[in-house]
């Protein structure tokens, strides 16, 4: 078959925060992509305010460079294990991928993750060796954990022989040999057009084009990313279009545009191999594909991983619902919903028993959370239930997905943080000392006592340590793990937070809310150091009287409140609480709000236990 030797796909995939957008961003800048004197964002692929804030990539992108003559179209993946469904999709564009790695974090779970991936839709390899400025760089035995990563992965003899770059992308430089400062990116590029095979595909085969994202435009509608495997795919042209349910209809093409830098340019016909945004088809998803009118041959629908996460996302049911969002009833949250499983082949959406509710599942709570701040960024007011993992039954027993968890903490914090997963019934596998300082722990622990321990971690390595975990695979169930040890401060009835009532409760408690903040009867306004929930009058008022004393007056001084982010407040509440989200605020509340109607309801638990 013939190939294209003007042309290169390849995928940057790594675990977060190992510089693949900010590699990018050297490539645009050596590829002459942005004039000498035009301002540049840092990190300018993370294009949405969510990934800039968080510093995170969270979908995958396209972009385009020309490296002498051959056009090189680059996909930049997320790092972040909850997006895995994106880097999945991505691999299925491309002939090559970079694995980067850290050179002094060496690799991580999600490395794993994406290597895995790779290895097994036999993509070639480049192995790039990032950030070789840090001051605790160990290049050698980074490139031996590489090595060892590959044969646990029984990668062949073909994938273990890879090519490895060494780069400063903050500086813009690669080298083929740490001991020389490199100067530029050129050797990058000679060895990434050495290894990576240029794409294969005839023109004069039948058409065949795979739809592997989705893309829109406020002036064109909905685009949908394609790969062209084989034939040409012109403008205006005539296609049969296979959808995932099997059916095959005809479908006209409208415009057809390729990546170049950061633009799109409209073009007559694209060939095998090309990246293109397709316009004009109402209705395609991802998966799809179009083909020859007269010789129709779909390509296998894309596959991604099972969800191990689900949620309740409803309408906002509290008293004061309706105050700050715009987008209120069932019929607009599950518009939104059915919009994001179109192009988000990770999330799953199913009816409840309730109208109004419905269980959205993914791969972890992060994918989940940044779900529901888009949709709250977008004017939504709902209410969302706690994070629970998914659980299946394999040879009559009950199974429970399990993670890798990863910690790297300051030799000082490693009891602390054995003591929180022993609670947790995590299973140690691997404890390295570094001898700088540093501990590295490997873990095996149940996805569902992760649940709220990124929160707990931080607060017991004063923000020092780090995290990260990967699915593993399905284990029998652990049985109980009690994950949060204290109750819950609950307001107990509809009013305005006063100084005087905080006065009395915060020596007691931990408070969420301060005062003149609105509340209502049900709401958790606190943190219970005990296990069991108080209910409290957070609206109590000072009682006047016409007797002065000379104490009675003196300046009262309140401690300031907790706020929960979003993330936060999803990690802390339990089965019987959920999250109230609006625009402006994030309200923590009981489910039934009803305090009597509530006990009611927990005694009938109890004897139904026993």
């Amino acid at each position: 078959m013939p190939n294209r030797p003007e042309l290169r796909n390849i995928a940057v995939i790594a675990h977060v925060d190992h510089g693949k957008t900010t590699l990018i961003d050297a490539l645009l800048k050596d590829s002459g992509a942005f004039r000498a004197n035009e301002q540049v964002a840092e990190r300018v692929m993370d294009s949405m305010d969510l990934e800039r804030e968080k510093g995170i990539t969270i979908l995958a992108k396209n972009t385009a460079i020309k490296y002498g003559n051959v056009k090189i179209n680059i996909v930049d993946t997320p790092g972040h294990a909850d997006f895995g469904g994106e880097v999945e999709r991505a691999l299925t564009m491309v002939d090559g991928v970079l694995l980067l790695v850290d050179a002094a974090e060496g690799p991580r779970p999600q490395t794993r993750f994406v290597l895995r991936k790779a290895l097994q839709a036999n993509l070639s390899i480049v192995v790039v060796i990032n950030k070789i400025d840090r001051p605790d760089e160990r290049i050698s035995e980074v490139i031996d954990e590489v090595y060892e990563l590959f044969l646990d992965l029984d990668a062949s003899e073909d994938q273990i022989d890879f090519p490895i770059i060494y780069t400063d992308a903050r500086a813009g430089v690669a080298t083929l040999d740490p001991e020389t400062s490199g100067t530029s990116l050129d050797p990058f590029f000679e060895v990434l057009l050495e290894h990576v095979p240029p794409p294969k595909g005839d023109e004069a085969a039948p058409l065949q084009v795979h739809v592997t994202n989705l893309d829109a435009s406020p002036y064109l509608g909905r685009l949908a990313v394609c790969r062209v495997v084989s034939g040409v795919l012109k403008q205006n042209s005539t296609v049969a279009w296979c959808r995932t349910d099997g059916s095959i209809e005809q479908a006209k093409i409208g415009t057809v545009t390729l990546t170049e830098a950061l633009s799109q340019v409209e073009v007559e016909e694209a060939g095998p191999g090309e990246i293109a945004y397709v316009s004009g088809v109402v209705g395609v998803t991802i998966g799809e594909t179009f083909t020859d009118m007269e010789d129709p041959h779909p390509l296998p629908v894309i596959s991604v991983d099972e969800p191990t996460l689900s949620m309740s996302i409803g309408v906002n049911t509290s008293p004061v619902a309706g105050t700050d969002g715009n987008k209120l009833t069932a019929r607009q949250i599950k518009a939104r919903l059915e919009e994001e499983i179109i192009g988000n082949v990770a999330i799953r959406v199913i009816p409840t028993e309730r109208p109004d509710t419905w269980e959205v599942q993914g791969r972890g709570e992060l994918q989940l959370a940044v779900l529901v701040e888009t949709m709250k960024r977008e004017g939504f007011e709902m209410t969302v239930g706690k994070p629970s993992v998914l659980l299946r039954e394999v040879d009559g027993k009950l199974h429970e997905p399990v993670e890798e968890l990863t910690i790297e903490v300051p030799e000082e914090h490693v009891g602390a943080v054995t003591q929180l997963l022993g609670e947790r019934r995590a299973q140690m596998k691997e404890m390295k000392n570094y001898g700088k300082g540093w501990v590295k722990l490997d873990y095996v622990v149940a996805a569902r006592a992760l649940i709220g321990f990124r929160t707990e971690f931080l607060t017991e390595t004063r923000g020092t340590g780090i995290l990260s975990h990967v699915f593993s695979g399905w284990e029998e169930w652990m049985g109980e793990i009690r994950i949060r040890q204290t109750g819950s401060v609950v307001a107990d009835r509809k009013g305005s937070v006063t100084g005087h009532a905080i006065t009395n409760l915060q020596e007691r408690t931990t408070l969420f809310v301060s005062p003149n903040d609105q509340v209502y009867a049900g709401m958790i306004v606190g943190e219970n150091p005990r296990a069991e929930d108080m209910d409290v009058n957070i609206c109590k008022e000072k009682k006047l009287t016409n007797v002065r004393a000379a104490a009675s007056d003196d300046t009262i001084r309140l401690t300031p409140p907790r706020k929960l982010s979003l993330e936060q407040a999803l990690e802390y509440i339990t089965e019987d609480e959920c999250v109230e989200i609006t625009p402006k605020i994030v309200r923590l509340r009981k489910t039934i709000l009803d305090s009597g109607e509530r006990a009611r309801s927990l005694k009938k638990v109890k004897q139904e236990r026993t």
